[in-house]
């Protein structure tokens, strides 16, 4: 499989290179659009560098940050690609999960897109996505998806952000929606709050069915319906009026946000993990958040 998955690796990474490139220059015509006295918000971009123990290049990416702009108050959108050798932790870990050969051969490639919004209105709701593409000498997955985080909760965002999700999946298969909506109502949820982090979405891990032109035009279907889900919330909320017990809301709901990531995210763990740039591991986290 090393030998003949070049191609798949080389067009995985440049997908997620080009979805950034879109959602960056989505998000930034929505800062120039909006009604503010404030500069429109730009992102600012950082590349990342991975190291391997022994200091040799082990790839790295993008690190894109918008703060303080007129409808984000912060906002990442990062792409990486890495590569080199699991340690022993990283190992014990995908074996657990059902790798074989970790042990025999610890190489790996990995590649994707990981995206957070928090807004400057209480209204207009945060939102996550990401998709991702794994590689080792003896198997290979796909695995992400996107889940919407609105502190103060309406249900025609919530219906349609799940209607566009399902859109996107049920040319692949009508049976993708419903699993996929269980599986991200599963994984982002707060077991010590004993509640979601926010109204669901669609999430799949070590998702391989054996053919890898299927499994790619899936996760690409997945990153394609972020957009026309989200963009039209923020539109119709980033002007509607908001007081201080709103902000107070959204501050409280951007600490379980918080725990979230810290404690349970797979991503949050692997990336720090596997040594890569901190900052971008950690961009995901809310500039301010509150506990009562």
């Amino acid at each position: 499989m090393s030998n003949g998955f070049e191609a798949e690796k080389s067009a995985a990474s440049a997908w997620f290179r080009s979805l950034r490139d879109e959602i960056v220059a989505a998000f930034e015509g929505l800062e120039d659009t909006h009604k503010a006295d404030q500069p429109a918000g730009r992102f600012e971009v950082t590349e990342t560098k991975r190291q391997s123990d022994d200091g040799s290049d082990a790839g790295g990416g993008l690190m894109s940050v918008m703060r303080g702009g007129r409808v984000f108050e912060k906002v990442g959108v990062n792409v990486s690609t890495v590569f080199g050798q699991l340690g022993p932790a990283a190992q014990k870990a995908m074996a657990a999960r059902g790798v074989p050969g970790m042990a025999d051969d610890p190489q790996f490639w990995a590649s994707g897109i990981s995206l957070v919004a928090h807004m400057q209105n209480p209204h207009a709701p945060a939102v996550h996505m990401n998709t991702r593409m794994f590689w080792t000498p003896h198997a290979w997955w796909f695995g992400g998806g996107s889940d919407l985080n609105p502190c103060i909760e309406y249900d025609a965002d919530t219906a349609h952000f799940h209607a566009v999700q399902k859109a996107h999946l049920d040319p692949h298969d009508p049976a993708l929606y419903p699993k996929l909506k269980s599986w991200a109502d599963e994984y982002f949820y707060i077991p010590h709050r004993n509640r979601a982090r926010g109204v669901g979405g669609i999430f799949m891990d070590d998702h391989c069915s054996g053919d890898w032109e299927a499994d790619f035009k899936l996760t690409q279907d997945i990153g394609r319906a972020f957009l026309p889900a989200y963009l039209p919330l923020v539109e119709q909320r980033r002007d509607t009026p908001w007081d201080a017990s709103d902000k107070d809301t959204q501050l409280v709901h951007r600490g379980l946000y918080a725990e979230y990531n810290l404690v349970y995210d797979r991503g949050t763990k692997f990336g720090l993990a596997t040594g890569h740039d901190a900052n971008a591991v950690l961009m995901s986290l809310p500039p301010l958040a509150k506990w009562v």
